[in-house]
């Protein structure tokens, strides 16, 4: 299945949602928020994996939603999904590494 840079449709979250099951979290934001150091992790593991899990430990409801929506304006990515203090994300890579890339390998598992 092809992933579009435009809106998700439900098939295409479905989809995402089943490569992102076994995904662990690659970065953590804590009460600190984006700083630079985060920020830089993030677009890394952006660059490299496309579709990265994310921990969010903020505690309150409203502050996690508005750092989400400030992480996914920063670093231009789509919210795929949330639960709990995780938050799934995708951002296509231009040239993705096919031995990083979530969206790569987990096609590669199926043949």
């Amino acid at each position: 299945m092809t992933v579009t840079s435009t809106a998700l449709s439900n098939e295409q979250k479905k989809y995402l949602r089943r490569i992102g099951h076994d995904l662990k979290p690659t970065v953590t934001i804590a009460d600190k928020g984006l700083s630079p150091t985060v920020l830089a992790e993030l677009e890394r593991a952006l660059d490299d994996h496309e579709l990265i899990k994310v921990k969010i430990a903020v505690a309150d409801r409203d502050d996690r939603r508005k750092l989400l929506a400030q992480l996914n304006k920063t670093c231009k990515t789509q919210l795929v999904q949330t639960v709990g203090h995780i938050a799934l994300l995708l951002r296509k890579a231009s040239k993705p590494n096919p031995k990083l890339s979530n969206l790569l390998r987990s096609t590669e598992k199926k043949k």
